[in-house]
């Protein structure tokens, strides 16, 4: 299995400098790993903390690259727990890490996915917080925490909701359950009095045909239901789905209270 070494293990073993440099690949001061080595969020958590010396907690992972963000902070031992031999940021510290460090749209999209993975709640991170609440990101963090949904199956999909919500609607309703009695669909988000939902759809809808075909299915019961789903695509532009919103809005003659309210 691909993992990384320090040089020095790596010419302790027995291998000439020559060989080093043939067969693995530098990156990070001291630390290799083996040339064409598939890059994994593990791998590059492992790379990072040989290169704290075996001392560092690895944190918030954003994306993979080759570089390691280095944030000396306070963090007490119930927010650290073990991953084979590394130390690593508890899913509620990490949530909250998140929440502090990245842009709101970021952050959310992260939250989200921890909160479908683990099931960790807002509510999971109140008291760190509580105990937090003078650190720097806090103000940021809060609102990204408030706006956590682990109903979200994509980043789109949050990209989605939080335009809605930003557009002055009340905050959807996530995986939102419609049956016939016999038969269940599920409505990535919207609202259930007015019967009005959001669909993002990404390539796959269109490019699967087992899921076309789902999807012909999907609809009709949607529509059996007297639900107005509204399908998203990347072509479509935030104004456009606004627009189509508030028309399926006008049709239900439903007027959401944090749009007229005043602003």
């Amino acid at each position: 299995m691909d993992e990384a070494s320090y040089g020095s293990d790596l010419l302790g073993g027995g291998l000439t400098p020559g060989q080093l440099r043939w067969r693995y690949e530098k990156v990070l001061p001291g630390v290799y790993v083996p040339r064409g080595a598939e890059t994994s969020v593990a791998l590059s958590a492992h790379a990072a903390w040989l290169s704290t010396d075996r001392t560092g907690i690895i944190a918030d992972h954003r994306r993979r690259r080759r570089t390691v963000v280095v944030r000396e902070e306070r963090i007490d031992w119930d927010e650290v727990c073990m991953v084979g031999e590394l130390a690593v940021t508890t899913p509620a510290r990490t949530v909250l890490d998140l929440a502090r460090h990245l842009p709101r749209l970021e952050a959310v999209g992260h939250l989200d996915a921890l909160a479908a993975a683990t099931g960790i709640t807002a509510a999971d991170v109140a008291v760190l917080v509580d105990r937090y609440r003078g650190a720097r990101g806090m103000k940021r963090a809060r609102i990204a925490l408030a706006l956590m949904d682990g109903g979200a199956q994509s980043p789109k999909e949050t990209w989605l909701r939080l335009l809605v919500v930003d557009a002055g609607y009340p905050r959807p309703t996530t995986q939102i359950r419609v049956t016939d009695g016999c038969t269940n669909a599920f409505v990535d988000l919207g609202w259930e009095e007015p019967r009005i939902g959001l669909d993002y759809d990404g390539e796959h809808h269109q490019t699967k045909r087992d899921q076309f075909v789902h999807d012909i299915g999907r609809a009709e019961l949607i529509d059996s239901c007297d639900w107005l789903d509204l399908h998203v695509v990347k072509e479509h532009t935030p104004a456009f789905i606004l627009h189509r919103l508030g028309e399926a809005c006008e049709r239900r003659g439903w007027i959401p209270l944090a749009r007229s309210a005043p602003r």
